[in-house]
């Protein structure tokens, strides 16, 4: 038998000692990492998503703008907002959208659209409002407005403001539950208000049956979706008689509901309503006990400082229109006294029939720029001011403040990032002048609503825009088609 020397098992122990720390430690360091990870992560609160952003522009006083922040959400609320660092440090998300490079803000809101009339785009120009709406939409929505026009429409409608980083919306306008349902599928949220008007519109004889279906809808779809709040709309005191006015707020006020209205859109409009009622728009819907805090009423171009006093006063919401109101040479909006006044102001964009889009960026862009050369007075309506007519503002105006407009703990998780590394946006100086004279639609990014992400690095998730291309195209082929065999 052959001894073995001590060296031989020296260097057995040796290889042995070394093979087992080979195999054995990466487990040893994969539990380690494990543990570190577990350790890390004790005593953070689970959440469904967070998002940042280099900025973070809140729309709330208590915490203005916030750089490197983020916000926490949990159940489609916003339960968390401060630094990046802080909201890592105390919760833990399934998913989490960093930021870098972006704007994170509250989703714009807009006040006042007719959405699926973007299947009308470009159909009729450069006409004042009553030759417009007389010999060209209403004869067009008789023709061609039915349940697959405003399905298609709303489709399309939506695509474009979710690429535009809008994610409320009110729309008045036809077959209600057929917009909610699709409103339902994209995701946004939206106040639907069936409109109702004295004489026929596609599909009612007029007022009556009208109103009745506007009825119904309010009462089947009230709390039926948080996301979808229904409404009364009255079109105008030039298009629907005193007795109808009082009976649709009288509904408002019974389902407890908002009701939209247009009101003194134009100096026609002003002197109709005066030779019939003896009373300016205004006055004539202070007259009926119209006017409470439930109204919002899109335009507004053309009240009288005693009747903005009474908007303030009555709590009535304006919506802003600059788009459509300069391409109607409807008038220039009295903004800057309705604002000193205290009037509740937000921004829409009205029908794409007559802007010619949906886009919220060129509304807070013209709103900041044409008062200043109205008034000769470049400090009027400053930057500030007009972001918050897109967000917080038109919240207020639209009585949902208490839900959305702003990123605050406890309001709905309705934000947007917008990108701030194009050329267009560089250097930045100033993130909100930014983002009311420079930003545009093409910049928003990411889009969530109610804690749904929407559209992320611009890929839409809710909707699918081929589709909608191809129907919304094949619309209005058998428009033109038709309009060639009328003419």
């Amino acid at each position: 038998m052959i001894r073995q020397s001590p060296k031989y098992y020296k260097l057995l122990v040796l290889f042995v000692c070394t093979a087992c720390f080979i195999f054995f430690s990466p487990i040893v360091i994969a539990q380690s990492n494990h543990n570190f990870h577990n350790f890390k992560n004790r005593g953070k609160q689970n959440v469904e998503l967070i998002v940042g952003g280099d900025f973070v522009v809140t729309m709330n006083e208590a915490q203005p703008v916030i750089q490197n922040g983020a916000i926490a959400i949990q159940d489609g609320k916003i339960v968390a907002v401060d630094t990046k660092d802080k909201i890592v440090a105390s919760y833990k998300a399934a998913t989490t959208l960093p930021g870098e490079g972006m704007v994170l803000m509250p989703g714009l809101i807009n006040g006042h659209s007719h959405s699926a009339m973007v299947l009308f785009r470009g159909l009729a120009d450069d006409l004042a409002l009553e030759d417009w709406l007389q010999n060209y939409i209403f004869p067009a929505e008789a023709k061609f407005v039915d349940e697959n026009f405003v399905r298609v429409g709303e489709q399309l409608a939506c695509w474009e403001m979710i690429r535009g980083g809008t994610t409320t919306f009110v729309d008045m306008y036809f077959e209600p539950d057929v917009a909610a349902e699709v409103v339902n599928e994209c995701g946004l949220r939206a106040v639907i208000a069936p409109s109702s008007i004295d004489f026929p519109s596609p599909g009612f004889q007029g007022w009556d049956d009208a109103f009745a279906a506007a009825v119904d809808f309010v009462k089947r779809w009230k709390g039926k979706n948080p996301r979808i709040i229904p409404a009364i709309a009255a079109h105008a005191p030039y298009t629907v008689s005193p007795e109808n006015l009082t009976q649709a707020i009288g509904a408002a006020r019974q389902y407890d509901v908002p009701l939209t209205i247009h009101v003194a859109e134009t100096q026609t409009e002003v002197k109709d309503v005066e030779q019939r009622y003896n009373a300016t728009p205004v006055q004539h819907l202070e007259n009926l006990g119209f006017l409470e805090p439930r109204v919002f009423a899109a335009h507004m171009v053309w009240p009288n400082e005693n009747e903005i006093d009474l908007l303030a006063k009555r709590g009535v919401g304006v919506i802003h229109n600059p788009d459509s109101n300069l391409k109607l040479a409807s008038g220039f909006a009295p903004i800057p006294a309705m604002l000193k006044a205290g009037v509740k102001v937000g921004l829409g964009t009205d029908g794409a029939a007559s802007n010619n889009d949906l886009d919220m960026w060129e509304a807070i862009r013209l709103t900041a720029l044409i008062h200043k050369g109205i008034t000769l007075n470049p400090t009027v309506v400053p930057a500030k001011t007009v972001l918050r007519m897109a967000t917080l503002g038109g919240a207020e105006a639209l009585n949902l403040a208490d839900r959305i407009g702003a990123i605050k703990v406890g309001l709905q998780a309705d934000v947007i990032q917008v990108q701030l590394t194009e050329p267009h946006l560089t250097p930045l100086y100033d993130v909100i002048s930014h983002l009311v004279y420079t930003a545009d639609a093409q910049d928003v990014d990411t889009v969530i609503v109610n804690g749904q992400v929407l559209m992320h690095r611009r890929k839409m998730l809710t909707v699918n825009p081929d589709q909608i291309r191809l129907e919304a195209n094949s619309i209005a082929e058998n428009i033109k088609a038709e309009l060639r065999l009328s003419n």
